[in-house]
């Protein structure tokens, strides 16, 4: 789905379904040099279970046009305009990582359109090392390989998803290398952990959240580690919070346990 924000083009993935606006609305947010293919099971699932789905490239990666943003507000902007263009009124929030602040702050900035807010291999704050960001910045390439073996805590994709096969940790890095290729305008991987390092608005727009909330934190996730979550945790009174036996890429290494235990945290959808 091809949607018009701020005057770039921007996409959005519907899960396989045409968007409804009508129906309940589940918008996923991805993290540092990802994109949209990353949700492609919880995706499709909740768009063929009646549910409205977007699953956005965010500005600058993938498909989308215009500059890659340089703040978690202004992405929590961004994911608001979204909901405008695709002409839904609320949605249920669902981000990982970087996508897991972005989600907060839209949910915080107009705590009257979320109806849930779900932070997988979430952190706050969400700090980046001064080693990744120093290489990040000069050497990209040899940090890309850093972060691909930080977030996996398994050897291979489990069989189930997406097929047999599959590379787990080489398809995680082709992506990564593919999304920093074609963003020829600024160094997509140094930005995205700008964003992840320089937030510090999180507890007050947790004060903001009036929707259920949940976590859900993979066990031995080397990026954002479960007890790194603790104060946000604590700022959202009720929160539910699962984990699940894998690292930082939840979605790659346990995507069934990462859909069952989002359908067990996401609340029945508003009618």
């Amino acid at each position: 789905m091809k949607l018009l924000i701020d005057g770039h083009e921007a996409y959005a993935y519907t899960g396989g379904k045409p968007f409804d606006p009508t129906l309940p609305c589940v918008v996923f947010i991805h993290g540092a040099l990802n994109d949209h293919s990353v949700w492609t099971l919880l995706a499709r699932w909740y768009a063929h279970h009646g549910h409205a789905v977007l699953a956005p490239d965010l500005p600058g990666h993938g498909r989308s046009g215009g500059a890659p943003l340089a703040s978690v507000e202004a992405l929590g902007a961004w994911v608001l305009k979204l909901l405008d263009a695709a002409g839904a009124a609320r949605a249920a929030w669902v981000g990982h990582s970087m996508g897991s602040l972005i989600a907060l702050e839209a949910a915080a900035q107009s705590p009257q359109r979320a109806w849930a807010l779900v932070m997988v291999g979430t952190a706050y704050p969400m700090k980046v090392s001064a080693a990744l960001l120093d290489t990040a910045r000069e050497r990209p390439e040899a940090a890309m390989a850093m972060v691909n073996q930080f977030s996996h805590a398994l050897p291979s994709a489990k069989p189930g998803y997406p097929g047999p096969g599959h590379w787990l940790r080489g398809g995680s890095l082709a992506l990564m290398r593919r999304l920093q290729a074609r963003q020829t305008g600024v160094n997509l991987f140094e930005n995205d952990f700008l964003v992840c390092d320089r937030y510090g608005a999180g507890l007050q727009a947790a004060e903001h959240i009036c929707c259920p909330t949940g976590f859900i934190l993979g066990q031995q996730d080397q990026m954002t580690r479960p007890e790194a979550a603790a104060a946000l945790i604590g700022a959202l009174p009720g929160a539910q919070v699962h984990t699940l036996p894998c690292g930082h890429d939840l979605m790659g290494e346990d995507p069934e346990g990462l859909l069952r235990q989002l359908r067990a945290t996401l609340p029945a959808a508003p009618r």
